[in-house]
């Protein structure tokens, strides 16, 4: 099988390769599609090199999207914020004389773990990778505090970056803590666990602030009492103790793709909602991210959104549109959206496709051809992505279902789908 990165270099030759014909698609995708436990299906397929449609059913249909809303967040993500953008912790003094405060920047993969047991799905990180550390930051400011002859403090932490932290309307699950701009571990109650729907903390500030006293604590300052809320924002201008940066926003898209986590997702949502200059809760983040899409030329008709995560069963979007939105992050006129294909789960390698497309699976033959997003609520489950087609063209698809077979079921027909593009010239 090719290794994870064999797939974007075969899609380097996608252009020279003969473009798939309608017909030859139907023909092609015409037994996969009669699987019953696909239920309602909507299907698009494109070419990734300039977003033609070249097959589609129903294809302009909005349905809910689940997890593939990640698409539409990442790419507007992308395009409206830098990627060597870092997402800023600090700690600062506060106004009162013996108070500090933690000022959350939006980094929900802020770790409190040692170095040597972070992972990030299941994998070591690297320099790149690797999240800003808690215990970093303690260290930082114990050594200012105690520099200046203090050793006993009371703490404060500011959310005031996220004026609106209401919870999630219409979720499909309970796999989301409040957005907050303060959080350690993307809030996950086991921070070490693999699990795609981890339990998550019921107050994230406030676990990460109690995180943090612990920290000072074993680097010689006390924390008096209780953190708490700060009554108002840190000024501008106030003194730095410590402060710790995230990934840049290129590698934090990666990640919120790979491991389809819906706490980082979020986050990002809010950072697009900043950039595009609407308040940084689920409302303006939809807002920002719709309008940032339609600058980019997407065709937005019929597309609702709700959040950035896709949690919300309100959400639509037309199979079209996903498509466009991945022959975007394809297109050699939008390079720095190029994280959007390199973040998505290679199959049966990386991520929520792991663990599919293997052996019996009817679609092991596509194992490293394809990269996708997967989607899953109850009873709709989703894939979007890109497949190397036999000829070396790299082509864009989303396949949308809703059905009252297993999840798992329908999870193998789509595979098998995805399988059948990267199996044939399709002419």
């Amino acid at each position: 099988m090719p290794a994870a990165g064999a797939v974007l270099a075969v899609a380097g030759d996608g252009p020279e390769a003969a473009v798939p014909t309608a017909q030859g698609l139907q023909q092609a995708l015409a037994p996969a599609l009669a699987d019953r436990s696909l239920g309602t299906v909507t299907l698009a397929v494109a070419d990734a090199a300039g977003g033609q449609l070249l097959y589609g059913s129903d294809e302009n249909t909005p349905v809910t999207p689940a997890s593939t809303t990640k698409l539409a967040t990442s790419v507007a993500a992308l395009s409206l914020i830098p990627a060597d953008t870092r997402l800023t912790t600090r700690v600062v003094r506060g106004t009162d004389p013996g108070s500090i405060t933690l000022v959350g920047g939006g980094d929900p993969t802020l770790t409190a773990l040692p170095a040597d047991q972070v992972q990030v799905g299941g994998r070591p990180v690297d320099a790149d990778t690797a999240p800003a550390s808690l215990e970093e930051l303690a260290r930082q400011t114990a050594t200012a505090l105690k520099a200046a002859g203090t050793t006993t403090v009371r703490l404060g932490y500011d959310l005031s970056l996220y004026p609106d932290s209401t919870q999630q309307r219409k979720p499909d699950n309970e796999n989301l803590a409040l957005v907050v701009p303060l959080m350690v571990d993307e809030a996950k109650v086991d921070p070490k666990s693999k699990d795609e729907a981890p339990l998550r903390v019921a107050d994230p500030a406030g676990a990460a602030a109690t995180a943090f006293a612990t920290m000072l604590a074993a680097q010689g300052v006390t924390v008096e009492g209780r953190a708490r809320p700060a009554t108002s924002p840190a000024a501008a201008d106030a003194p730095v103790l410590g402060k710790v940066d995230s990934p840049t926003v290129a590698r934090l898209v990666e990640r919120l793709l790979t491991t389809s986590d819906n706490q980082l997702a979020e986050a990002i949502a809010r950072q697009v909602a900043l950039a595009g200059h609407q308040p940084a809760g689920y409302e303006g983040a939809a807002t920002a991210v719709v309008k940032e899409l339609g600058r980019l030329g997407v065709p937005m008709t019929g597309v609702v959104l709700n959040d950035g995560s896709g949690l919300n069963t309100d959400n639509r979007i037309p199979p079209a549109v996903l498509v466009r939105i991945l022959a975007l992050a394809s297109s050699d006129q939008h390079p720095a959206l190029r994280p959007v294909l390199t973040g998505l789960p290679v199959a049966g390698f990386t991520g929520t496709l792991a663990k599919r497309y293997g052996s019996g699976s009817g679609a092991a033959d596509a194992a490293g051809l394809i990269r996708a997003k997967t989607g899953s609520l109850s009873g709709v489950n989703t894939l979007a992505g890109t497949v190397v087609d036999a000829d070396g063209r790299l082509l864009a698809f989303a396949v949308m279902t809703r059905t009252t077979a297993p999840a798992d079921t329908a999870r193998a027909a789509m595979d098998r789908i995805a399988a059948r593009l990267a199996s044939c010239g399709c002419h």
